[in-house]
């Protein structure tokens, strides 16, 4: 008795020990890791928003020169945007610089 073997070379029927199920490892492409980024993003940006909702009282705020009343919610959200964005000149940088000697030592 001989039974047909599939051209790909794999066996027709799956071992009994295997743990592969269908479905499983599904997040486990970019756009399962995307999604998920997504889903977090979304949630976070409603807990801003909350936030500031729930902070409206005006404080005054002085820098260098300059005076601004504004709300506290607004004012941590635009502390953190600022603090974002200087961490992403930062390491911006750094990569610039990392690229730089990786094409040196070629």
């Amino acid at each position: 008795m001989t039974t047909a073997v599939p051209a790909s070379g794999a066996d027709p029927t799956p071992s009994q020990g295997s743990s592969k199920h269908k479905g499983q490892g599904a997040l486990k492409t970019r756009a399962g890791y995307a999604w998920v980024g997504l889903v977090i993003a979304a949630l976070l940006g409603i807990a801003v928003l909350v936030f500031i909702l729930q902070n409206l009282e005006q404080v005054n705020v002085t820098a260098f020169a300059w005076d601004w009343n504004l709300p506290l919610g607004v004012l941590v959200l635009l502390s953190v945007i600022a603090g974002a964005l200087f961490t992403a000149l930062i390491g911006g940088y750094r990569i610039l610089q990392l690229r730089r000697a990786a094409k040196k030592a070629k």
